[in-house]
């Protein structure tokens, strides 16, 4: 059947600028006339470097507004002239799985349709993100192409004819305008669980979820939050790795999340936190709406914060066929974003490898892995991968843990325990203040660049709580890439103490409306004695500190945080 395409005549829209995330609004925004179809143009004439006779892998997280805008994205595909889009069934994919598809059949990119973490649903949030051949999200020079052109975009292509049964598994062939069009359907796990059982010992997570030399099993519980990762946590860990169906829960990927922020924190996985306090189970993780984020908590809900992850992780590669069987796999480097605590830092300095501090976003890191000096990293947002993909991976990051666990065989708290006692600890915390009013919140950020330009600020001591802190240093973090030299200026102000204590602020970029301040503290230990302590209690100084040099309780009204992980 020969389809024609048509060029629809439209105006610009303010504000389509894509962040490190893609372009996040709120639903309602992406449903006026024209707003998708414009960005998606865009994004197929920016990102590419030619449309026509390119293959791209589309899928999404299940959020409200998914399939229309799927559906949408296909028929605009066919009419600039893709050669062939790979499509998940139902429209569904994890992020790591798209990342892992695209590197797979070495297509030229794909389109993620999500809003990771944000909640979902008619008035809630949506977005559209770009990543580049290499599996990984677009970097900033693309981006700023597909900017470019939503500033003067004065039509757009798409096909109306063309209806994909996005449902049914399977290829279809279309004619459009003379070319040839393919939409293939695919199982959205089927490439991933392929590609971790390359990556993983199954065979040693089996024997560790069914118990095995006389050892029980280790009963655990994962947490979808009715998001993307609710299939392949079903396939993969209740399938594959045999573990009883009850170790899964809320895996029905929902368009709401179930009401639900699909967030996999303290606050937000409630819930997992409860259950795991009964001590029934040893283990448990929760996932975000996209699968790219993780919450690993041992039993009687020991909580492993993301930054500790990373340097477990790191310290531990060996128990990894995939590092273990590949010599230069644990003599690459490691990378934390900036705001992640230095940690990994330390196992890296003891083994000898670079360790890598970067802006926050994953393309950062891509561009280290690219050029073969990186193997693992993370983010304290709850985000750890290695080199494997181009994405950061929640579902691996899982199994990564099983994996120690299966070799170690031991709790996730002894796993700690061990790797404080080795290291030190270094004890961290993250305060959100979500919805903060704009203007309130930058004039915050503006008085704090001002101390740094005046300078004021360093030299000075802080007596709180029985406790001597001296400012060593202030900046506002500034990254060059050693791989092509790109400079990221305003990523975060830092105020570092003489003992190597931090307090860092930044302003959220992945939100759909308001402003979201962080506030990292990091404070270091290496008496054991303390290592069993709250950190809100042992960070409580540098917390008064840090709030009282930014004022954010008198700029910004705000007397608690949102969220405090």
């Amino acid at each position: 059947m020969a389809l024609a395409a048509t060029s629809v005549a439209t105006s610009t829209f303010e504000g389509q600028k894509p962040g490190t995330s893609g372009l996040r609004k709120n639903v309602k925004v992406y449903q006026q006339p024209h707003y998708t179809e414009n960005f998606v143009q865009c994004t197929l004439s920016g990102g590419l470097s030619e449309p026509v006779g390119s293959t791209l892998v589309i899928g999404g997280d299940g959020r409200f507004y998914m399939k229309e805008a799927t559906v949408t994205i296909i028929q605009m595909c066919a009419a600039n002239g893709v050669r062939k889009v790979i499509v998940g069934e139902n429209g569904l994919m994890s992020t790591p799985a798209l990342s892992c598809v695209i590197r797979k059949y070495e297509t030229d990119g794909g389109i993620i349709l999500t809003a990771s973490h944000n909640p979902g649903g008619p008035d809630a949030d949506f977005g559209i993100k770009f990543n580049t051949s290499n599996g990984g999200p677009a970097p900033e020079n693309v981006t700023n192409a597909i900017f470019e052109l939503t500033k003067t975009i004065s039509e757009y292509k798409i096909c109306p004819e063309l209806q994909p049964n996005i449902s049914v598994i399977g290829s279809t062939d279309y004619q459009v305008e003379g070319r040839s069009f393919t939409v293939e359907v695919i199982d959205s796990v089927a490439d991933y669980a392929t590609y971790m059982k390359e990556i993983f010992d199954f065979n040693a997570i089996r024997d560790l979820l069914s118990g095995s030399d006389g050892k029980p099993a280790l009963k655990i519980l994962l947490n979808a939050m009715h998001g993307v990762m609710g299939p392949y946590v079903t396939e993969i860990v209740c399938g594959e790795l045999g573990a009883p169906s009850d170790s899964a829960v809320n895996c029905v990927p929902l368009t709401d999340f179930g009401g639900h922020h699909p967030d996999p924190n303290l606050t937000y996985a409630a819930d997992l936190v409860t259950s795991l306090k009964e001590g029934q189970q040893g283990f448990g993780a929760a996932f975000d709406g996209d699968g790219d984020r993780n919450m690993i908590l041992g039993k009687g809900a020991f909580f492993v914060t993301p930054s500790d992850s990373l340097a477990v992780l790191a310290n531990n590669l060996q128990c990894i066929p995939y590092f273990r069987n590949d010599s230069s796999g644990t003599k690459k480097g490691f990378a934390r974003s900036m705001p992640t605590s230095g940690a990994v830092d330390r196992v890296a300095q003891k083994k000898g490898v670079e360790c890598f501090e970067v802006p926050t976003g994953w393309k950062f890191f891509g561009n280290l892995m690219d050029a073969g000096r990186l193997t693992l990293c993370g983010e304290e947002s709850f985000g750890t991968g290695s080199d494997h993909i181009r994405e950061k991976d929640g579902l691996w990051a899982v199994l990564a843990w099983l994996s120690i666990l299966a070799e170690k065989r031991c709790s996730v708290e002894d796993i700690l325990m061990g790797h404080w006692n080795e290291y030190g600890r270094n004890f961290y915390t993250r305060y959100d203040y979500e919805n903060c009013e704009s203007g309130p919140a930058k004039k915050m950020m503006d008085n704090l660049n001002t101390l740094i330009d005046e300078n004021t600020l360093v030299g000075e001591t802080h007596n709180v709580g029985g406790k001597t802190y001296k400012v060593a240093t202030m900046d506002n973090f500034s990254y060059t890439d050693p791989i092509d030299a790109s400079i990221s200026k305003n990523q975060g102000v830092r105020i570092i103490f003489s003992d190597n204590s931090r307090i860092i602020f930044r302003l959220s970029g992945t939100g759909s409306s308001g402003a979201t301040i962080r506030m990292y503290i990091e404070g270091y230990e290496s008496d054991p004695a303390t290592f069993s302590q709250d950190p809100q209690i042992v960070l409580k100084p540098l917390i008064e500190i840090a709030l009282q040099i930014s004022q954010l309780k008198q700029l910004t009204g705000r007397t608690e945080p949102t969220v405090i992980t």
